[in-house]
């Protein structure tokens, strides 16, 4: 589906959710009516994919149809009114679990979201980076020896093999390893060889075509867009295409901050005369 096509010129859409499939706080239903009450002209479902490994965030690889189901239940119901996708968001975990998957390439999905959540340690057991700052130091300790730079390096070099695999539309927050990353190691955002790697998956993005989320989850509570506003700009500068997702993981999140990014990209468009 060509995704920047289904949006056009609206702003009334988010194309990053999660529901009662994954880590959501509601029924896709409750979200559904949420988007039509707020008069959306697009919605997005996508629940974080099935991982090989344990994961209480994941969704489970047997409700996978059921999924699917859902989404053409709501269509009917909802379609009408607003256009209602089907999506996953999938976890890289390395060269052998990914977007390229045949398992996630047979999934009649109407695009494909490609994160990272994951890390290997130095004895490849993956580890959870993201969610709350207290997990992650407690990992920091008990699984990478306290190495910021190994975990931020290992996060960027599978991001970067990510993109270059391909099998997905759009890139989800794809510096979000820095937000945990600077509460453990202050000043890590301005550290050159960090952005030397953020640097190295922009070159990535910008060479293969992906779409690229201004994810707005934390905005409210910590004050910070994923990626961060310092490289947008050259975003827009190499006509990378950028959605504005909400990431809402309850239904009354669903349009929360997105009319602050469309305000900074506003002034930066009459800034340079570069656009999304």
């Amino acid at each position: 589906m060509d995704i920047i096509g289904a949006i056009g010129k609206s702003r009334r859409y988010t194309l990053h959710s999660h529901t009662e499939f994954c880590d959501g706080k509601a029924q896709m239903e409750a979200f559904a009516r949420k988007a039509v009450e707020l008069e959306f002209d697009v919605y997005g479902f996508s629940p974080h994919s099935p991982v090989p490994i344990q994961s209480t965030c994941n969704m489970l690889a047997g409700n996978v149809q059921r999924y699917l189901d859902e989404v053409e239940r709501i269509k009917e119901r909802h379609g009408d009114k607003v256009m209602f996708l089907s999506s996953m968001e999938i976890d890289y975990l390395g060269e052998g679990w990914g977007p390229i998957h045949p398992f996630f390439q047979s999934m009649p999905l109407d695009y494909r979201i490609g994160s990272i959540h994951f890390v290997p340690t130095r004895e490849g057991e993956l580890v959870d980076v993201d969610g709350s700052f207290q997990r992650f130091n407690r990992n920091m300790l008990l699984k990478f020896n306290n190495d910021i730079r190994y975990v931020v390096e290992k996060y960027f070099e599978h991001s970067i093999r990510m993109v270059q695999q391909g099998g997905f539309d759009i890139i989800g927050h794809f510096d979000k390893i820095g937000e945990n990353g600077s509460h453990f190691s202050p000043g890590l955002y301005e550290e050159s060889w960090y952005q030397s790697l953020v640097s190295d998956l922009i070159n990535n993005i910008v060479s293969h075509n992906i779409i690229v989320e201004i994810n707005t989850k934390v905005y409210t509570e910590r004050g910070r867009f994923f990626p961060d506003t310092r490289y947008w700009e050259r975003l827009m500068k190499n006509d990378v295409p950028l959605v504005v997702n909400s990431d809402a993981h309850a239904p009354a999140l669903i349009n929360a901050s997105r009319e602050e990014v469309f305000k900074i990209i506003e002034k930066l468009k009459s800034s340079d005369q570069h656009g999304i």
